[in-house]
């Protein structure tokens, strides 16, 4: 996770080092308030992946004399496909919509994500589809 997190920190250097030359060029606070979310876009990750990498042992492809043999085996278990996490967007983007449209749209979604957040729990400790 080392490189990921050297990349993405990167990211977020260049683009504050781009947001400070354009809060000074333009004065525009929208434009500056985009960049300043693309450095947080590269920061969140970025320090989260070094902060994992500083306390884990080295993956193959992060040492340097690593071999294609040292990468061979088992890489991890993937979860299955679930319908879970798209019920839950939907049910947050429900309720984000009920700034602007009205409270009224606050309760379906909160109903949304609720069962949302049931089916993903109910699913995860049965270890299949719901």
């Amino acid at each position: 996770m080392k490189i990921e997190s050297h990349f993405l920190l990167g990211i977020a250097i260049f683009f504050a080092i781009v947001g400070v030359g354009y809060w000074f060029w333009s004065y525009e606070p929208a434009g500056t308030a985009m960049l300043f979310g693309t450095v947080l876009l590269g920061l969140v990750p970025g320090s989260y992946y070094y902060w994992w990498s500083r306390r884990m042992k080295p993956r193959p492809e992060d040492l340097p004399d690593a071999d294609v043999a040292d990468g061979a085996g088992t890489i991890g278990s993937f979860p299955g496909s679930s319908i879970w996490p798209f019920v839950l967007a939907m049910g947050l983007f429900l309720s984000i919509l009920s700034f602007v449209f009205g409270v009224w749209l606050l309760a379906p979604g909160a109903v949304i994500v609720i069962s949302a957040l049931v089916g993903v729990t109910a699913e995860s400790r049965r270890g299949g589809t719901v």
